[in-house]
C-alpha cells in the first residue's frame, strides 16, 4: 500500500500529520522523558459527560488557524467538530445502530454475525463496548476512509450507509475514545490495520487539528507471521505505534496484536472505551440490569419488565430495538447481544384486522412508486396504550412507532403501520426523515389512513369513540339527516367541532360539512347503493333534541347494522353452500345406487356364463370318453 503525503483527507492520519504533529507526540519516547510525568493512559476528558464535554477551552493567546502547511492548502478540522458532530444523535441506541449498520452492511462481503458486548480495559478495569462482524474487513486504504469524513463506498441501493459520517458520530457519541482493528484478505495479500481515534488524546495534546494515528501490518507467508507495512519511512510506523500505546487501552505491541486473534482471516472489531456518563454522574449505558442486555441508565428497570410489547422496551432496552431495527435480515446473519441472539420481531405478526394500502405518490415528474402500507390494532389492543407508524428506509427502522396522529380524542389508539418508502431520504443520523414536499404528503396519507381505519374498526376491538359535548347544541331538520349513507362508508363525527344554530338552509349544510368527516352526500350514496333507501340502505332518522349526541347514537345504530347485515350475507352464502353440498351428496349417493345395480347385473352376467362355460366343458369331457 502506497500513500504519499500529498494525499490530502478530512481528518489527519499518520502520513497527513506533519512534522511537528510528529516531533510533539514522541516528546516521550526522548531521551530523558519521565514517564511518570506523563499523561496517564486513557486519561479522562475534561468532563465525562457527554452534552458538557463539548466546551474546549482555548489558553489565551492561542488561536485555531486554518494554516498552509508547506505551501499545501487545505481544510484542517478541530477536535471540537468531534464532539458537535457528535450531538447529531440524541439517543446512545441511535448511535449503536449506525454501528450495526456497518456490520449489516458487510452481509455482502460474506459477514454472517455481529457481536455486541460489554468488556473490561485490561489496565484499569473500566466497562468498554466492543462491536464485532466477520465481514470483508478493511485494507489500509479502506480504514482510512473509514476514520475520514465523507469517504463511502457504499453506492449500492442494498446498503443502509451512503453518507460517510456514521462511524465517527456514532463512536464519539457512545464514547471518547475508539480503537479500531481490521483485517482483509484480497489477492493472496492479508493486511490488518489498528487506527484510533481519541478525543481525550486530542484534547490532552491541545491539538488544533484532527490526528488520527493508524498502523498496517502485512502477512509474510514465509515467515508466517505479520510484519509491519511501511508506506514511507520507520519514523511514521513508530510515532503512530507509540501513541496507540499510550492512548490506547493496550500498553504494548503485542497486547495490541492480541486483538485481533478472534478476528479470524477477515473481520473488524470496533473497542470503544471511556463512555459517556449521563447528567446524574452514572454511566449513560446500563450493563448491570440484565445481563444479556444493554440498557439506557435511570430507567425504571421494575417497570420496564412488567411492560411486554417491543414499542414500550425499545426506548430503553437494545434487544429490544434491534429485534425490530431491520425488516428482513438473511436466515443465516445473527445479532449477538451479550452472548445471546437477538430474535428477530416482525411487528406486522403483531397486527389484528389488518389491511394491506396501496400508496403510488408520484416521483421525479410522472414516476409513480407502489408503498404497501400493512396497517391493524396491535394484538394487546384495547389495552396498549401504543400506536404509529414504522418506517423503514432501505430494510433499516428509522421512524419506530411514529405517530402521525395525535390520539387527543382517542381516535388512533392502538393502531399501527409498517411501510418502507424508500423514495424520501433519511436525515445524516436515520433517526428522522427529510422534511421534503414528499414527506409531508405521505405524512398527510397516513394521517388520513389512520383516521379511515380507525373510525370502520375501533368498535370491533371495543374502543368506544370520546363523546365531547359542544358548546351549543342544534337541531338538524330532516332535509339534512334523512339521507341514505354507504354500507362500507362508516359515519364519522368531528366531535372538535362546534355548531352554532342557524335557520338558513346554506348554513345547515355548511354545518352538516363540518360535522361529518368525510361528508356523506345523496349522490355519493345513490351512487353506491342506489337512488331510494330500501331493504339495502339503511336511513339516519331526525333527532329533533341533542344532534350531536344522537347521531352519534345513529352512527352506532349504522355499525351494529351493517355489521348485521354482513353476518346475514355470511350465512345466507353458508346456507347456499350447504345446500349444494347435499344437492352434491344426494347426486353421489343416485351414483352409487347405480353403480351398485350395474354391479349385480355383471355378477349375475357372470355367473351364467360361468355356469354354461362348466356344462360345455362336462359336456366335452363325456363325449372324449365315449370315443
Amino acid at each position: 500500500m502506497t500513500m504519499s503525503n500529498s494525499n490530502i483527507i478530512d481528518l489527519c492520519s499518520d502520513d497527513e500529520m506533519g512534522r511537528s504533529n510528529i516531533k510533539k507526540c514522541r516528546r516521550e519516547i526522548e531521551p530523558g522523558f519521565d514517564s511518570a510525568s506523563a499523561p496517564s493512559v486513557c486519561p479522562t476528558p475534561i468532563s465525562r459527560q457527554f452534552w458538557k464535554a463539548g466546551y474546549y477551552e482555548i489558553e489565551q493567546g492561542q488561536r485555531c488557524k486554518a494554516a498552509n502547511q508547506y505551501g499545501k492548502n487545505h481544510m484542517r478540522i478541530h477536535p471540537m467538530f468531534l464532539h458537535s458532530n457528535a450531538t447529531s444523535h440524541k439517543w446512545a441506541f441511535g448511535a449503536m445502530a449506525e454501528l450495526l449498520d456497518n456490520a449489516v452492511d458487510e452481509v455482502q462481503n460474506g459477514a454472517t454475525f455481529v457481536s455486541i458486548d460489554k468488556i473490561s480495559t485490561p489496565q484499569y478495569g473500566t466497562p468498554a463496548l466492543l462491536i464485532r462482524d466477520d465481514g470483508g474487513g478493511m485494507d489500509p486504504d479502506a480504514i482510512r476512509r473509514c476514520m475520514s469524513f465523507g469517504f463511502s463506498d457504499k453506492k449500492s441501493k442494498f446498503t443502509i450507509g451512503q453518507y460517510g459520517n456514521g462511524f465517527k458520530t456514532s463512536s464519539m457519541r457512545l464514547g471518547a475514545d475508539v480503537i479500531v482493528f481490521s483485517r482483509h484478505l484480497k489477492s493472496r495479500s492479508l493486511t490488518q490495520s489498528v487506527g484510533l481515534l481519541s478525543y481525550t488524546f486530542l484534547r490532552s495534546m491541545g491539538n488544533n487539528n484532527v490526528v488520527v494515528p493508524m498502523v498496517d501490518y502485512e502477512f509474510n507467508s514465509s515467515a508466517r507471521t505479520f510484519g509491519p507495512l511501511i508506506p514511507h519511512d520507520e519514523d511514521h510506523f513508530s510515532s503512530n505505534l507509540t501513541m496507540l500505546l499510550q492512548w490506547s487501552p493496550y500498553s504494548t505491541e503485542d497486547e495490541l496484536l492480541k486483538q485481533f486473534d478472534d478476528i479470524g482471516d477477515h473481520g473488524t472489531k470496533v473497542v470503544i472505551y471511556n463512555l459517556w456518563l449521563n447528567d446524574d454522574g452514572e454511566m449513560e449505558l446500563d450493563f448491570d440490569s440484565d445481563p444479556e442486555d444493554i440498557c439506557i441508565n435511570g430507567d425504571k428497570t421494575g417497570r420496564m419488565k412488567r411492560i411486554q410489547y417491543v414499542a414500550n422496551l425499545y426506548q430503553h432496552s437494545l434487544r429490544a430495538y434491534a429485534s425490530i431495527l431491520y425488516r428482513q435480515l438473511p436466515e443465516y446473519f445473527r445479532i449477538i447481544l451479550r452472548g445471546r441472539d437477538v430474535e428477530y420481531h416482525n411487528i406486522a405478526e403483531d397486527l389484528k384486522y389488518v389491511q394491506f394500502i396501496k400508496y403510488m405518490p408520484q416521483v421525479d415528474g410522472n414516476l409513480e412508486v407502489e408503498i404497501i402500507t400493512a396497517i391493524g390494532f396491535l394484538k394487546e389492543a384495547p389495552h396498549a396504550n401504543t400506536h404509529g407508524f414504522n418506517i423503514y428506509h432501505r430494510n433499516r427502522l428509522i421512524l419506530p412507532f411514529w405517530r402521525a396522529v395525535r390520539c387527543t380524542n382517542g381516535t388512533g389508539r392502538g393502531v399501527v403501520g409498517v411501510l418502507e418508502p424508500d423514495f424520501i431520504q433519511p436525515t445524516h443520523n436515520k433517526q428522522d426523515f427529510e422534511k421534503t414536499s414528499l414527506f409531508q404528503k405521505l405524512e398527510d396519507r397516513l394521517k388520513q389512513m389512520t383516521v379511515e381505519y380507525w373510525n370502520k374498526h375501533c368498535k370491533l376491538i371495543g374502543y368506544q369513540v370520546v363523546k365531547k359535548t359542544p358548546s351549543t347544541t342544534t337541531t338538524l331538520p330532516s332535509s339534512v339527516t334523512q339521507n341514505c349513507v354507504d354500507q362500507d362508508q362508516p359515519l364519522l363525527l368531528n366531535h372538535g367541532s362546534q355548531y352554532e344554530s342557524s335557520n338558513s338552509r346554506a348554513g345547515l349544510i355548511k354545518k352538516r360539512k363540518d360535522l361529518l368527516d368525510p361528508p356523506l352526500k345523496l349522490q355519493h350514496a345513490k351512487r353506491h347503493m342506489g337512488s331510494s333507501c330500501g331493504t339495502d340502505v339503511q336511513c339516519i332518522s331526525e333527532e329533533p333534541e341533542n344532534s350531536v349526541e344522537g347521531m352519534m347514537r345513529v352512527s352506532q345504530k349504522m355499525l351494529l347494522m351493517q355489521e348485521n347485515k354482513r353476518l346475514r350475507s355470511r350465512l345466507l352464502a353458508l346456507e347456499k353452500m350447504v345446500q349444494e353440498l347435499d344437492l352434491k351428496v344426494q347426486q353421489l349417493k343416485d351414483e352409487q345406487k347405480n353403480v351398485e345395480q350395474h354391479a349385480g347385473e355383471l355378477e349375475n352376467e357372470l355367473t351364467q356364463l360361468t355356469q354354461t362355460l362348466f356344462e360345455s366343458c362336462k359336456w366335452n369331457i363325456y363325449e372324449q370318453h365315449v370315443w
